[in-house]
């Protein structure tokens, strides 16, 4: 447990880092995209709103999540965390993807009027260093977390039910590239007297916001369905099951998550024909303090004393 809270406070410190900055951020942002008249600006500054917004919503999920399991919620609340980073992700959809998309179309089909961009150039500048420092802090958890489970970052980003910490992830880089992207439009349309390029940046934005948003919902969709562990990893269950003293076989293996450090594992498990009750019972709880010490983020075990097919016929 003391391990969970550890991971769960660490979430909530990278959450409330990356809040601060886009907060600052995106007040910069608003104001340097209404003197310059940059329609790229402003799809950043709607960015960085939204971005504030899902930091908000995700401190919320990190703790309404942590909430102990009660009469009426025997499984805890683990995946009330999903519920509100689904909704962060709809948040950075329509915040910041359709008001981008919106705003850079708008600008395509009728032009921009260019103010002094100067004030823009300097804020771009500061808000990278910015992000840049939320990024750090998020990679910094990353790194501790793939080296707690010994895994790759990829591979851990991909399968994580630390969505929390792969919103920050995916949201920090998705800002640093729409940065390079609003840098772009605008000096494109500096050189150019074009609005198209800044139109065409503040259109690339939402479209990198709106595919954040869509990878950060499938996946938060995925965990409130109830989403089982990776195959290899059931495997690595089945295993350790396995190499219990009067376990014969695994007939049927089911896991599902409700949170980074807190996985459901129930097993149809055929015994030893010859093995006593009080044996079976004592292989139970052998069984189950073997995958606690295997996988710490194992929380509730059940298994079901069950013959095989062919016995049984």
């Amino acid at each position: 447990m003391g391990e969970e809270n550890t991971g769960n406070e660490e979430s909530v410190t990278t959450v409330v880092v990356a809040g601060a900055c886009n907060l600052g951020i995106a007040a910069a942002k608003a104001l340097a995209g209404l003197v310059s008249g940059s329609s790229a600006m402003l799809s950043e500054a709607a960015h960085s709103f939204a971005d504030t917004v899902t930091e908000l919503l995700l401190f919320a999920s990190l703790k309404r999540g942590e909430r102990p399991a009660d009469a009426a919620h025997p499984f805890g609340h683990g995946r009330e965390r999903y519920l509100w980073a689904l909704i962060a992700s709809v948040a950075t959809f329509v915040g910041g993807a359709v008001f981008s998309v919106y705003d850079g179309v708008h600008t395509l089909t009728h032009g921009e009027e260019l103010g002094d961009p100067a004030l823009s150039y300097v804020i771009l500048g500061v808000a990278f260093v910015l992000e840049g420092v939320s990024l750090a802090r998020t990679v910094r958890q990353l790194e501790a977390e793939t080296a707690r489970l010994g895994v790759g970052r990829l591979r851990f980003l991909r399968h994580t039910a630390d969505t929390a910490l792969k919103a920050v992830f995916l949201e920090d880089c998705a800002a640093l590239v729409g940065l390079l992207l609003a840098f772009g439009g605008l000096l494109g349309s500096q050189l150019s007297g074009s609005g198209a390029w800044d139109g065409t940046a503040s259109v690339l934005i939402g479209l990198l916001l709106a595919w954040v948003a869509y990878v950060l919902a499938r996946d938060n969709v995925s965990l409130l369905l109830g989403r089982a562990l990776p195959g290899p990893l059931e495997e690595r269950l089945v295993a350790v099951l396995r190499d219990q003293p009067h376990v014969v076989e695994v007939l049927d293996l089911a896991t599902s998550v409700f949170g980074p450090d807190d996985i459901l594992v129930a097993a149809k498990v055929d015994f030893a024909d010859l093995a006593t009750a009080a044996e079976v019972e004592q292989a139970c709880d052998t069984a189950e303090l073997a995958l606690r010490k295997a996988f710490p983020a194992v929380t509730k075990v059940y298994l079901d004393p069950t013959p095989s097919r062919a016995q049984s016929s």
